[in-house]
Formats: structure tokens, C-alpha cells, sequence
């Protein structure tokens, strides 16, 4: 069935879409890099535990669905290496929502689950095999909402270098490191717009060179980057 596209439909629904391919309208590098020395796991641990007064960016996303909202929660995983560095994932290409897009590990609320980190650290460990014993919540970001409807916490959590990774190839495609002061640098951070049935569209994206393959990270994996850029910068 054709699609007929309105400012509401997702972005990965339209024939032949490529974020990488929509106009770049500005980058961010007016803006100050959050220090290296502000983002050791040490640091790190202080500035959650002693927040500042500091607003979110991104909070939602254009709505894109009817369907009733549904609580979900991410791990967004620093990995303790000397150079700390975020763990991320692509997920796979048949997927129902955000097929072969960079995300963190994460997903829907069970009834089971006894609060945010608990399903951030049980979805992390179905989809990438990661131990929640080596893996250190130190707090959470303000949810963010897709346009699918889904009302994300962001989990940050502190994640021992020697970790394993068991794949659910089911669900992630692949999964690698991007370095934390590269995404929290928004000269990295850059602005994406469209017009779209009339509506305009915009997005950040922050693309990373793994050797030679491109890390495009953008959309709503992207936005909760901002807001944790905003979070360490305030």
C-alpha cells in the first residue's frame, strides 16, 4: 500500500528515506565541549548524585501513532576505559520500529519490573548479553517520548571495560563504542531539517568514523545525547 506522507508520518515509513542524505542546516560548535576531566567515571558519579539546575532540550518527538503511550527505559552505558566511551547498538533491519537505526539497549516496561534500571539492565542483558553486575546505575535523564509513543527514561549507568557481549540477533544487528567526550561535544552535534506534507522536521544527528564505517547516530538516540550533553554542561 502506498504511503501518503503528513507531517506525522515516521520518518522510516517513507520510500527510500536516508537520514544521512537530508540537508544539514547547522552545527553546534558555538557552543562549549563538556570537559574531559568533567567526565571520568568520578565525575560522573558526583554530578548525578549532586545535580544542577539545568533544563532538557528534546523532550518529544512529533506524534506519530494513536496508540496508547507506553513506559519504556534505555541503558545508556559508559564504559569505564581510560578514553570513557558509550556502548551502543544497531538494531536489526526487520524490526517493526527504528529498524537498523543506533540505539541504546532498552525497550518496554514489564509488570515485573521493579523500576526504570531494572528494565534498562534486563532489556541490556536480552539484547546484548551484559552482566547487570558489571554495570553501575548512577542515574537517569528526564523521559523523552517518540513519536511512536513510547515514553523513554534514559538509565546511565558506569560499565567495566572487561564486559562480554552475547548478541540477540533477533533484535541488534551490531553493537560498538562511540567516545563520550566525541558525543559530548556539539561541535559533533549536527541539525537536520525537511519539509514534509507541509509540516517541517528536524533532528539532531552525530555521526562518528569507527575506522571505516560510518556510526550514524541520530534521531531519538541522538536527542537523549543532547540532553545528557545539557545535563553535564549546565
Amino acid at each position: 500500500m502506498p504511503i501518503n506522507p503528513t507531517p506525522q508520518t515516521p520518518l522510516s515509513q517513507l520510500p527510500n528515506f536516508d537520514a544521512r542524505a537530508v540537508p544539514v542546516v547547522g552545527t553546534d560548535a558555538h557552543l562549549p565541549a563538556v570537559p574531559r576531566e568533567a567526565l571520568t567515571p568520578a565525575a560522573l558519579r558526583r554530578r548525578f548524585a549532586d545535580p544542577p539546575a539545568w533544563e532538557p532540550e528534546v523532550r518529544a518527538e512529533p506524534k506519530f501513532s494513536d496508540r496508547q503511550p507506553t513506559r519504556a527505559a534505555v541503558l545508556v552505558p559508559v564504559v569505564t576505559r581510560q578514553r570513557p566511551m558509550v556502548l551502543l547498538t544497531e538494531r536489526a533491519t526487520h524490526l517493526s520500529t527504528h529498524s537498523g537505526q543506533v540505539a541504546f539497549p532498552g525497550g518496554k516496561c514489564d509488570d515485573t519490573d521493579v523500576d526504570d534500571p531494572d528494565t534498562a539492565l534486563r532489556e541490556a542483558h536480552e539484547e546484548i548479553g551484559l552482566a547487570r553486575e558489571l554495570a553501575e546505575v548512577i542515574g537517569t535523564l528526564p523521559t523523552y517520548t517518540t513519536g511512536t509513543r513510547f515514553i523513554i527514561t534514559p538509565v546511565v549507568a558506569l560499565v567495566r571495560p572487561d564486559y562480554q557481549m552475547t548478541l540477540s540477533t533477533s533484535e541488534v544487528a551490531d553493537a560498538f563504542e562511540v567516545p563520550l567526550d566525541f558525543l559530548m561535544n556539539p561541535a559533533h552535534h549536527r541539525r537536520h531539517a525537511m519539509e514534509l506534507a507541509g509540516g517541517r522536521r528536524e533532528w539532531f544527528s552525530m555521526p562518528y568514523m569507527d575506522g571505516n564505517t560510518e556510526r550514524f547516530v541520530w534521531g531519538a538516540t541522538a536527542g537523549m545525547l543532547r540532553n545528557l550533553y545539557r545535563f553535564l554542561a549546565a
